[in-house]
């Protein structure tokens, strides 16, 4: 028989209850009672038991994280922040990919609902209507994690998007460079893609540059889409000397663009990416990008949520994070 928690207890000439508090907050446990603890858990090689815990606590120890693209690198680094925060607080992490489809997305708060999740992180997506309205029927509290809601007040982590892109923008007119252009995210789906046309337009036009704004042209979320749309914005503006992309995938699709094209990065066109994933340092030229501290985001995430299941409430509502300027090879002095 695998031993039980009542079996340390009782070795420990303890209650069970200052067994459970030994596991989940040993802090508050003295240190005689403590130590006695986990010898017995170390002598008895005691598991908890996870299903256990639940009825006895009335929770399952597990956060859901709902991201639209498993296969985008921005989320590696994410989950990693996020699961290494569970670990911390002692939850489980389980991970649904929505492909961006509202019915699949639904469903999965469904299935969340039913294996009893104590919160979800809903990232990177628009909040709907409807996905709140389902949310708050399974009266499951969640976080916001690289999104925001005004018309609701929900808890949130993200970046200052407009800031960022202003930053990325009037770094490449510092370099000299009166001939930009953008490729950008579809407005209608996505949540960062306004902020960042919005701080893109706020630089142009503080330097006098306002031209410059009907020069952009718009991707999904791909590679591909990106080197499509810089071959559309470089036929109708083959002037331009520096592209500011909302994303590093992005920023490599435009390069690889030009390369084709036998086009200099960044000799001829300065690139900008937008993230910071670990391959913008392994990328030909090395990608100037905006740095997200994505791992710090998704820590922060899980924490903000553990603090809401634990006090019923968050010290800050909607939290920004630093986002940094990374300059490396793909853009130059004008």
């Amino acid at each position: 028989m695998k031993p039980t928690i009542r079996d340390v207890a009782k070795m420990a000439d303890v209650s069970i209850s200052t067994v459970s508090r030994v596991m989940n907050a040993p802090e508050s446990v003295i240190e005689s009672k403590r130590i006695r603890v986990l010898e017995a858990i170390e002598k008895l090689q005691y598991q908890p038991n996870s299903f256990a815990r639940g009825l006895i606590y009335k929770k399952s120890f597990t956060l859901g994280l709902l991201i639209p693209d498993i296969e985008n690198f921005y989320y590696t680094g994410i989950i990693r922040g996020m699961q290494d925060a569970c670990i911390k607080l002692g939850y489980s992490l389980m991970i649904c990919n929505t492909d961006r489809d509202k019915n699949r997305l639904l469903t999965y708060i469904d299935a969340f609902h039913e294996k009893q999740v104590d919160g979800i992180v809903f990232a990177s997506d628009i909040m709907y209507p409807e996905y709140y309205e389902k949310l708050v029927r399974c009266r499951i509290p969640f976080v916001l994690l690289s999104t925001h809601s005004y018309e609701y007040e929900i808890p949130s982590v993200e970046i200052d998007d407009e800031q960022a892109a202003y930053d990325a923008v009037k770094f490449l007119i510092d370099l000299g460079h009166e001939d930009i252009g953008m490729i950008g995210f579809n407005h209608e789906n996505s949540i960062s893609g306004p902020p960042r046309y919005q701080g893109f337009i706020r630089a142009l036009e503080q330097a006098g540059l306002g031209r410059n704004g009907e020069k952009i042209r718009y991707a999904t979320h791909r590679f591909e889409h990106a080197y499509h749309a810089a071959h559309e914005l470089f036929t109708d503006y083959p002037e331009l000397t520096a592209v500011f992309c909302v994303a590093d995938e992005f920023a490599m699709g435009v390069i690889s663009y030009l390369k084709d094209r036998n086009i200099l990065v960044p000799g001829q066109v300065s690139v900008i990416g937008f993230d910071n994933l670990r391959m913008a340092n392994m990328f030909i030229p090395k990608l100037t990008t905006i740095a997200q501290p994505m791992y710090d985001m998704g820590y922060r995430a899980a924490e903000k949520l553990h603090e809401w299941l634990t006090t019923g409430t968050v010290e800050v509502l909607r939290e920004k994070m630093e986002h940094k300027l990374i300059v490396r090879e793909s853009s130059r002095q004008r």
